[in-house]
């Protein structure tokens, strides 16, 4: 088991990547901590994870409020002892469509989920893991912070910030054996947000579209994020910190 009792927290793991990513890692050993502000979606993941002979247990807690995050990482060492992976998966989009029409709640809300929930996690964990003797942050960026599409702009920006601020937290907390890494996964049809970020109903023209830019020639998966995610928690990952996983069949367009 490659993350055997490792404790992970796991943000906005009620469902698609997210709970592909609490599901990888606790069927490697993980300790995990399962993190929405959707009960009912996390605590059913929970029990599959259990169900399953895994480990894991709900926090509801919402990623854009300090209090918030500081009770969800304060129940991980209360929990399990230690805190030795936060992953940073929480995220939301506008709607696709040109750049003046999206509202400034919605531009709030893209930037508060997207990138406040970092600067919690930071605030808040980074005691936790110095107290350890070190730690690990997995930022869940996107393809879209270093290949943008119009459309999307504001959330482009939001994935953009997140990669230059954790490769800066990289460089920062190192000393302090605090490895901070992302991944940049590419359009997934099969998640909650698809159609925000399509523009409309995944149909199959939508889906042909998209799938015409990836190489590869398929979607990525929650469990393709989920890998990069294990091995970024892992002790094999020991000395990678600042880098950006790029999960997208090497996306061109």
């Amino acid at each position: 088991m490659r993350v055997k009792d490792k404790v992970v927290i796991v943000t906005g793991s009620g469902g698609g990547i997210g709970e592909g990513i609490a599901r990888r890692l606790a069927e490697q050993g993980a300790k995990v901590i399962v993190n929405d502000i959707n009960a009912s979606l996390g605590e059913k993941v929970v029990a599959d994870i259990t169900a399953a002979g895994g480990t894991a247990s709900f926090f509801a807690a919402d990623v854009t409020k300090s209090a918030d995050v500081k009770a969800l990482v304060d129940a991980a060492v209360q929990r399990y002892g230690k805190l030795d992976v936060m992953v940073n998966n929480a995220g939301w989009t506008h709607r696709n469509r040109p750049a003046l029409e999206v509202s400034e709640e919605e531009f709030d809300r893209c930037y508060a989920v997207n990138m406040k929930s970092i600067y919690l996690a930071t605030i808040h964990a980074t005691p936790v893991f110095r107290a350890n003797g070190g730690g690990s942050f997995i930022n869940i960026a996107s393809t879209a912070g270093v290949r943008p599409r119009p459309g999307l702009t504001w959330y482009n920006g939001s994935k953009g910030a997140v990669i230059t601020t954790s490769k800066s937290l990289a460089a920062e907390l190192g000393p302090d054996n605090i490895r901070v890494n992302c991944v940049n996964p590419v359009f997934n049809p099969d998640t909650g947000l698809s159609a925000e970020f399509a523009g409309g109903p995944v149909d199959e023209a939508r889906r042909a579209k998209f799938l015409a830019t990836i190489p590869l020639g398929r979607f990525s998966t929650a469990l393709d994020v989920a890998n990069a995610c294990l091995y970024l928690s892992s002790d094999e990952a020991a000395f990678i910190s600042g880098i950006c996983i790029e999960v997208d069949g090497a996306r061109c367009v």
